[in-house]
């Protein structure tokens, strides 16, 4: 496990890989976000922007999500993965909204959870994004680098993950740390051809020492 050293040199190399890292959702205010991230469950931001470039021309307010059939918003998100589930908690989430926040998502992490299709993740990026509050959303990127580097234990939690860094990492950091985990991860330390040889964390990097010593005995 690293020690706080070793995660200081960790989040001041995220910040000089990425110093521009944000979320790569495309949104304009509160309620495009919350359904951007719903939507992003199991499928990539670039498929996600892809149909909310449509989507949200054609719907603006949760009223405009409520006016359709589910079968007209279920056919507006087809392209992406689970979509009559992803369409139901949108008109779920949205009947919510109107009923009980006045027609605007709420602020507070413990009412979004309550959303339909809103896990503690979702909540994180809503709050950290949109209301500025300091949140740290654990996605597979933020995962797999934490555990690959030693961050965090191989047998934790996505919570007890969230959890450890929250305890390691400054809290006026999170918000900023988590995009650059995220960036880190999505093309630098990637799920299948991560770029270990060139890693400038690779000499405190349990899995990429692991893994160029592998390499090495197979030349």
């Amino acid at each position: 496990m690293l020690n706080l050293k070793e995660i200081r040199r960790c989040l001041d190399t995220f910040a000089e890989m990425f110093p521009e890292a944000h979320c790569e959702l495309v949104h304009k205010n509160p309620l495009e976000l919350v359904i951007a991230v719903a939507l992003s469950a199991q499928c990539t931001d670039v498929l996600v922007n892809k149909v909310t470039k449509n989507l949200f021309q054609k719907y603006e307010t949760p009223e405009d999500y409520l006016s359709v059939s589910l079968e007209e918003l279920q056919n507006d998100i087809r392209s992406i993965g689970l979509y009559r589930n992803k369409a139901k908690n949108i008109q779920k989430l949205c009947e919510m909204i109107l009923e009980h926040y006045h027609g605007e998502v709420p602020r507070e992490h413990s009412e979004l959870v309550k959303l339909p299709g809103v896990g503690r993740k979702t909540a994180n990026v809503v709050v950290s994004v949109a209301f500025g509050v300091p949140a740290i959303a654990v996605d597979t990127h933020v995962e797999r680098v934490s555990k690959r580097l030693g961050i965090c234990k191989w047998k934790d939690s996505v919570l007890e993950v969230e959890k450890t860094l929250m305890r390691k990492i400054p809290a006026e950091e999170w918000s900023d740390t988590h995009h650059r985990m995220i960036f880190f991860g999505r093309y630098h330390c990637k799920a299948q051809s991560p770029q270990c040889e060139v890693c400038p964390l690779l000499d405190i990097c349990r899995e990429g020492k692991k893994r160029m010593k592998v390499r090495m005995s197979k030349k």
